[in-house]
């Protein structure tokens, strides 16, 4: 019997449990005095379930960078600057997918790990595509030709719309919460919600109750969708054997001069402040983080992961329709959302006003107004954890 026990908490998709709980078979074979066990939750219960109710009951979890804020103010994950070596660490920072590493790095430490990579990127039917002899749109223009023909699928509920926003205020030439005032100029937030409207006004509105993977599901498993412009990109649907259609991922369409510039996200691995068994769940947080676990056991289970030897890797490009060859460009022009304790419930609100706009238009100055009205909100936890 195993002398050891660590829990672990991860998001229920096959890209979040099935490297997770291979790993964890594999690392009580290497560590027999060790068991973990994982335990998943929805993936709205990962972006919206405080960490802090976690840690008590979890050694191990999952978490979305813009946690970590929250986790610096409360302590309440190991800083694990201090129980790593600095060679590791720096391994870790010179192969980070994009931003993904410093993502986790806050008021100078390290709280998680980057264990898996992603941001919205463009994916397509190429069987479709080719049968009615359309080519890939690399145009804004070309993008929205193809919406008007009803072949086009966006994730659209108010998260996913929220991080497009964010795309399309850096498409119109300023990035987002660069002032405590606001989150973007007026001129900049108006350009960005019509251009918005100007796509999501031409789908199926049922794509509005409908986050990533169920776009991916609804591409790979009917003949309805064709391409899908931006959304956050899963592997698994590009693997033989897990999609009934193969998804092909490419780069995000150019928007004037410039591509798109997607918004980051990807998994970090933390460890609980509260475990008992600290030296063993950093052990494990390590080994299935490092660059030959990463780019080989990890990957070859169906991960997406967060160290750039698995996305160079021949070998995980030939599993995956060359999904990693495709995406890193996208990922390494990527976007990191703020991170500062408070920030959450921005995220958590700021998508309902713009969804609604989207689906039924009105005055876009009403709806900076709003999202402003929240940003404001939020700011107070920032300021309320100076004092912790």
């Amino acid at each position: 019997m195993s002398e050891i026990v660590l829990n672990g908490i991860t998001w229920g998709h096959s890209r979040g449990i099935t490297p997770l709980l291979a790993a964890a078979q594999r690392f009580s074979e290497l560590n027999p005095k060790v068991t973990i066990n994982w335990k998943k939750r929805t993936l709205q219960e990962f972006a919206d379930f405080p960490l802090e109710k976690l840690v008590n009951d979890y050694d191990l979890l999952i978490i979305d960078h813009p946690w970590v804020g929250r986790a610096a103010a409360t302590n309440s994950v190991l800083p694990l600057d201090e129980y790593l070596p600095a060679a590791y660490l720096q391994n870790q920072s010179s192969n980070s997918v994009g931003e993904s590493h410093i993502s986790y790095y806050y008021d100078n430490h390290q709280w998680a790990l980057a264990i898996d990579a992603a941001t919205p990127a463009a994916s397509y039917r190429a069987d479709l595509l080719q049968q009615n002899g359309v080519s890939v749109p690399g145009t804004w223009d070309e993008l929205i030709a193809l919406a008007k023909a009803g072949k086009v699928a966006i994730p659209a509920i108010p998260i996913d719309i929220l991080m497009n926003f964010y795309m399309f205020c850096i498409a119109h030439g300023e990035t987002p919460f660069q002032q405590t005032s606001h989150v973007v100029s007026k001129e900049t937030g108006v350009k960005a919600l019509e251009s918005m409207r100007e796509l999501y006004s031409l789908i199926d509105k049922k794509l509005f109750s409908c986050n990533p993977i169920a776009v991916a599901e609804l591409m790979s498993t009917t003949n309805d969708y064709w391409y899908c412009p931006f959304a956050y990109c899963y592997t698994n649907y590009s693997r033989l054997g897990y999609a009934k259609h193969l998804l092909t991922y490419t780069n995000l369409v150019h928007f004037g001069k410039n591509r798109l510039r997607s918004t980051i996200g990807g998994t970090g691995l933390a460890v609980s402040s509260y475990t008992k068994h600290k030296q063993e769940a950093v052990d494990f947080a390590a080994w299935i983080c490092s660059e030959e676990c990463q780019s080989t056991f990890y990957t070859q289970h169906g991960g997406q992961p967060g160290h750039l030897a698995a996305w160079t890797n021949n070998m995980g490009n030939l599993l995956t329709n060359s999904f990693f060859h495709a995406v890193l460009p996208v990922m390494k022009n990527g976007y990191m959302r703020p991170r500062y304790n408070g920030y959450l419930h921005f995220q958590d609100e700021a998508g309902d006003p713009v969804q609604q706009y989207l689906l039924n238009g009105g005055n876009p100055e009403a709806v900076l107004k709003e999202i402003d009205r929240i940003y404001q909100h939020s700011l107070k936890g920032e300021k309320m954890s100076l004092s912790i």
